[in-house]
């Protein structure tokens, strides 16, 4: 019998567990966090947000549907590492048509598995995320203090620009669904393919741009309205995105912003962000919709938030008249959604295309066409 090539997982605080490889074999440094949904892995391993980050799953058993060509919000995989508890070892959906294992190798995506991830994301929870390494096969021999050395010398994620790292290079066009509204610019931060079919499922011819895409490259489309998507980083270290969207909002064009986009709102109106002490990671977040009164279950995957006031209104430090809170977190009371009383203009800072789900918060694409239509006749 063959015995499983060694891992072992280093957090910066020199925290050590022992487990099996699973995936690719090698190192891989970054962010340690935990998502806590307990389905919809493939959706989460391509998901551009997590860029630059080592996921831990807390639901116990992975893989057990394999990974399919229909599901996957990307391109590839983009975390940095992956950590599960109980890999599973068959394969039992008929859409599947490869196993997660063998994806993972395929990207080059190191993982872990065989240890007790409840303890490391109880250990988060009380410390905080931190910067790990994943050492499996031959480096998990490396010397423990020069693992603990690569891991402690990895950059963190406050103040790193990571936008580059996902966009496309080119723009693509999704043509729209039913009735044509007009063109949407969407500026790719680390958009997912769930998104861009919402947007055209509402009437929107959607233009992908790269994240280097300039005001003059947004204005020659001649669009009706312009999305900034979800992605990975700091907020705080995207100074040319927050410049574009002022003139975006200059130009009065609608804008929808989720995610990433809601911090990139906060900080175009002239508020700060903060880094959360361990984010919100899964499908299964509790959050208010001031503007209704209902409590929706929401998907997350946000290590930042915006600082603003949660009740009543207030002035845009950055001239751009009144906002208000619209969502709030119920877990820890963080902003979850920004709205623009005087421009057309509003964020939230989950996912509402939600895949793999839930579907509490899908309106919000409908939120925004009506605001599209509304001021293209106002304007008319």
């Amino acid at each position: 019998m063959t015995l499983p090539d060694p891992a072992v997982l280093v957090l910066e605080d020199g925290t050590r567990h022992t487990g099996r490889a699973y995936g690719a074999r090698g190192t891989t440094l970054g962010e340690v966090v935990f998502s806590t949904g307990m389905s919809g892995y493939q959706e989460t391993l391509t998901d551009p947000s997590y860029a630059g980050q080592i996921v831990l799953q807390t639901a116990p058993h992975i893989g057990n549907t394999g990974m399919n060509d229909e599901d996957t919000e990307s391109r590839r995989i983009w975390v940095a590492g992956y950590i599960v508890r109980d890999p599973s070892r068959v394969v039992s959906n008929w859409r599947a048509n490869a196993s997660l294992d063998e994806i993972l190798v395929r990207d080059g995506i190191i993982g872990i598995s065989g240890i007790d991830t409840r303890s490391i994301t109880r250990h988060i929870r009380s410390a905080g995320s931190m910067r790990g390494g994943v050492f499996s096969g031959a480096d998990a021999a490396l010397d423990a203090d020069e693992q603990l050395r690569l891991v402690q010398q990895a950059p963190e994620m406050s103040g790193q620009n990571l936008s580059a790292q996902v966009s496309v290079d080119v723009t693509t066009v999704t043509m729209p669904v039913g009735e044509r509204i007009g063109n949407l610019a969407v500026l790719d931060l680390g958009v997912k393919q769930a998104t861009i079919d919402n947007l055209a499922g509402r009437g929107f011819e959607v233009h992908v741009l790269p994240q280097s895409a300039t005001i003059q490259d947004i204005l020659a489309i001649e669009p009706v309205a312009v999305f900034y998507s979800n992605g990975p980083g700091d907020p705080a270290a995207s100074g040319d995105h927050v410049a574009l969207l002022r003139n975006v909002l200059d130009e009065g064009l609608p804008f929808f912003g989720i995610c990433f986009g809601n911090q990139l709102l906060g900080r175009a109106l002239g508020l700060g962000t903060y880094k959360l002490p361990f984010g919100h990671r899964g499908i299964n977040q509790p959050v208010l919709d001031k503007t209704t009164g209902k409590v929706e279950i929401t998907a997350h995957n946000h290590g930042f938030a915006v600082e603003a006031p949660l009740e009543g209104t207030f002035d845009s430090p950055n001239g751009y008249g009144k906002v208000e809170v619209s969502h709030i977190g119920l877990n820890d009371n963080v902003v979850e959604g920004l709205r623009a009383l005087d421009i057309p203009a509003f964020s939230v800072q989950y996912h509402p295309e939600a895949a793999a789900g839930p579907h509490d918060a899908n309106y919000l694409f409908d939120r925004f066409r009506d605001l599209v239509v509304a001021t293209v006749k106002d304007a008319k």
